[in-house]
């Protein structure tokens, strides 16, 4: 829609008056409008029935005379200033093919599908936290499907902008928040019949689901051979934002086959529409195809090697030796308690009152550590241990030689496409409706400021005046909400670290009270010393978890010092305990290991000297496990 110059700015605005709400035009207007133009009590006459919102100064025109705010129907800009050589005098430019705010109820504008899959209630709500309207997803494991039809079909050129906001105010772990960009009905779909299988020409916006994390651009073109549309997908695309605030994504159609995807904002993919690199099927098929009816002959050999037919097995070669032997040079240890079992029944456990023999079977005491293998080497039937046999070889198999017959893999020969053809540019198919159909397993999906331009800084006017204001204050609001959740898990994660009875010191800690920011060179001297403390030799069961909170604050500095002072506390309990001993029973030694433990025990020490105290350590976590563990009840039955 373009009026030129032989048309009067009169006759402009009197077909404007009547347009669509959400058009978005340029009208050029000379300083001098005598005749030609339009007296400003004709252009203010339109009522008070809506507020422009207008190009902001980053305009190219901004140095000239700037921009006239109107009330009217439609959004009228109007520029009032000299003769620009580059827009003609009494021209009107269409900048916007195509606007949603949502201000207002989608009811009667918008069409929900009536198809039976899709019960999901649409809602006008506010976005959480501001005055804003948008259109909700209002429920949960729901299908949607709601449509816009266009006041006529947009036509997809070079400088096309698609762009619109979504908020994910749940998170979204499984479902899509994506746009589809429909076809005209002569394609085959009503409205009341919007689903999946709808006709779109481009399908663009977020999707997450298990592996799937992409903000697709689903491209379906004709094939002019065929006839047939293929849906041609964009490669490696970027990720959804993980967070819950508005994010805005813009799908630009550049000159020269060029694609951009944005997010707020900033650049996060750049493609070629014609590329094989960058969409998946490449919108130009190969010229030639494997040949399906071409079959490998029969006399055709792939192997590239061969047994050595040749070869002979050596007369010394015995396949049936074992790999493991007795090590015949082992000798059981002094001491070694031959009669004495590794484990007794528990002297002190006594039959629960609540056990009944006919359904439990018949109690036994739980086992415990036999007292008399804790002095000893061993306890019950000693045996040497195995080691590898040096006689040992295995199957014998002829060596591998290169084969003679050898022609390399086998492919079916190349024929010519018959789908193949030859395109400087896609032929996009025009888009008749703006379509969400998506199956989400997450509510608080709002959709809001869809925009369809043909002008890259109307599409960043849009970014700058709707979703910005709301994005700063969102990102303000997380700001806060992550630091004091960090604080309080960089407090909690201690506390569990170190059970002790100055719980509540720890808790006095974490309510001093910070106001400033802490300088960065006192800020990295705290973080050193936090990483000494944590490389102290007693604290080094605690050393893993210790460092992963250390280093949640160093990301998040403002819990800086309340992380300081917990572990201040914690580490001076740790020293008074150290220092004046603690009431707690020790722990009683692990038993003696069993027959096959000691095999594997004496032939480490054997083969391989330096790996005892890896064993030893196996053995303390053992010590430990065992001696925190409940006593689980014991039947006949079960064994």
């Amino acid at each position: 829609m373009t009026w030129r110059n032989s048309i009067r700015i009169s006759d402009v605005v009197s077909q404007f008056i009547g347009g669509d709400k959400s058009l978005r035009v340029l009208l050029i207007v000379p300083e001098s409008s005598e005749g030609e133009g339009v007296p400003r009590s004709a252009l203010s006459s339109f009522g008070d029935r809506g507020r422009c919102s207008l190009v902001p100064s980053r305009s190219p025109l901004s140095p000239h005379n700037g921009w006239e705010e109107l009330d009217g129907t439609a959004c009228l800009d109007v520029y009032c200033g000299p003769f620009l050589p580059d827009l003609g005098v009494g021209s009107a430019y269409l900048f916007q093919l195509f606007y949603e705010s949502f201000d207002e109820s989608f009811e009667g504008r918008w069409i929900v599908s009536e198809k039976a899959d899709y019960e999901g209630t649409w809602k006008h709500s506010k976005s959480d936290g501001h005055e804003d309207y948008g259109l909700l997803v209002s429920e949960q494991a729901r299908k949607y499907a709601i449509v816009k039809e266009l006041e006529e079909p947009v036509a997809l050129k070079d400088g096309t902008v698609l762009q619109f906001e979504v908020r994910l105010q749940n998170g979204l772990e499984c479902g899509g928040a994506y746009l589809k960009y429909l076809r005209p009905q002569e394609a085959g779909w009503t409205p009341k019949g919007f689903n999946n299988e709808s006709p779109f020409t481009i399908m663009f916006g977020p999707d997450k689901c298990g592996s799937t994390n992409k903000v697709h651009f689903i491209l379906q073109h004709k094939n002019p051979k065929t006839g047939k549309f293929v849906e041609h997908h964009l490669k490696y695309p970027p990720s959804v934002p993980f967070d819950k605030n508005s994010h805005v994504y813009t799908a630009i159609l550049k000159p020269d086959n060029e694609l951009k995807i944005l997010i707020d904002g900033e650049e996060k993919k750049k493609a070629n529409l014609l590329s094989s690199d960058d969409f998946e099927p490449a919108l130009i098929p190969p010229k030639t195809i494997p040949d399906h009816d071409d079959k490998k002959p029969e006399d055709w050999d792939e192997r590239a090697k061969i047994p050595d037919p040749d070869a002979v097995k050596p007369d010394d070669w015995d396949e049936d030796a074992p790999m493991e032997i007795e090590d015949e040079e082992a000798v059981k240890p002094e001491g070694w308690l031959d009669d004495e079992p590794a484990e007794t029944d528990d002297p002190e456990a006594t039959k629960p009152e609540d056990w009944d023999d006919e359904e439990d079977g018949e109690w036994e005491a739980p086992k415990v550590d036999n007292p008399k293998c804790e002095a000893a080497p061993g306890c019950g039937e000693w045996k040497r241990p195995m080691k590898r046999n040096p006689a040992y070889k295995g199957k014998w198999s002829a060596p591998l030689i290169d084969n003679p017959n050898y022609k390399g893999i086998w492919k079916p020969q190349e024929i010519d496409n018959p789908e193949y053809f030859e395109l400087d540019k896609p032929n996009i198919e025009p888009i008749d409706a703006i379509g969400i159909e998506i199956w989400t397993m997450q509510d608080g999906i709002l959709f809001d400021n869809i925009l369809i331009s043909t002008d890259e800084k109307v599409a960043e006017s849009y970014r700058l005046e709707t979703w910005k204001p709301k994005y700063d204050v969102e990102k303000e609001k997380q700001k806060a909400e992550d630091a004091g959740a960090g604080f309080k898990d960089g407090l909690s994660g201690l506390q569990v670290m170190f059970s002790s009875t100055n719980s509540n010191k720890l808790n006095k800690a974490a309510a001093v009270p910070f106001s400033h920011p802490m300088p960065l060179l006192l800020q990295k001297k705290i973080f050193d010393v936090l990483y000494r403390i944590a490389d102290i030799p007693f604290l080094k069961p605690h050393q893993i978890k210790i460092i992963d909170v250390i280093e949640k604050a160093e990301k998040q500095p403002t819990v800086t010092i309340g992380v300081l002072v917990s572990t201040v506390v914690v580490f001076a309990t740790v020293i008074v305990r150290l220092l004046f001993g603690s009431k707690k029973k020790p722990q009683r030694q692990v038993s003696a290991p069993s027959a096959s433990k000691t095999k594997s025990a004496e032939t480490v020490g054997n083969d391989s000297p330096g790996t005892n105290g890896t064993n030893e350590e196996k053995e303390e976590n053992v010590k430990v496990d065992d001696a925190s563990a409940p006593r689980a009840r014991k039947s006949r039955r079960e064994t």
